[in-house]
């Protein structure tokens, strides 16, 4: 891929999971794709992933990836962004990240995921 293509990759990729297509999500990982998030240290699968999305797309509303910022590199490329919403008790949340994205065959093959835990807690709070 090019660059134009693998900045066109991320903001497909980015825009379905503002708009909740987990489908296009899912077409857009390797089968054996690894998911690993700093605040836990955890490798999620492609499933565990999605499910983890579909979790999400279910408890926050209203989701923009805000200031979007893609550096290409051969192979992937890095998105920093704000994700922001409203959960389902109207409480307005953000969600500072960088992502780091590996492509193989013109799909994510690993993704690093770069999060401030309180922010995560707060993202994810019951209400």
């Amino acid at each position: 891929m090019d660059d134009a293509a693998m900045r066109a990759f991320a903001k497909r990729f980015f825009d379905a999971i503002e708009q909740g297509d987990v489908e296009t999500v899912g077409d857009s990982y390797t089968p054996d794709v690894e998911i690993w998030h700093n605040f836990d240290d955890a490798i999620q699968t492609r499933d565990e992933n999605l499910a983890t999305l579909k979790g999400m797309v279910g408890r926050i509303d209203e989701r923009v990836y805000d200031e979007r910022r893609v550096e290409v590199f051969p192979g992937g490329f890095v998105q920093q962004h704000v994700l922001r919403g409203v959960r389902k008790d109207g409480k307005r949340v953000s969600l500072p990240a960088a992502i780091i994205c590996r492509l193989r065959d013109g799909r994510i093959a690993r993704l690093d995921e770069y999060l401030d835990s309180a922010h995560v807690a707060v993202f994810r709070q019951t209400f």
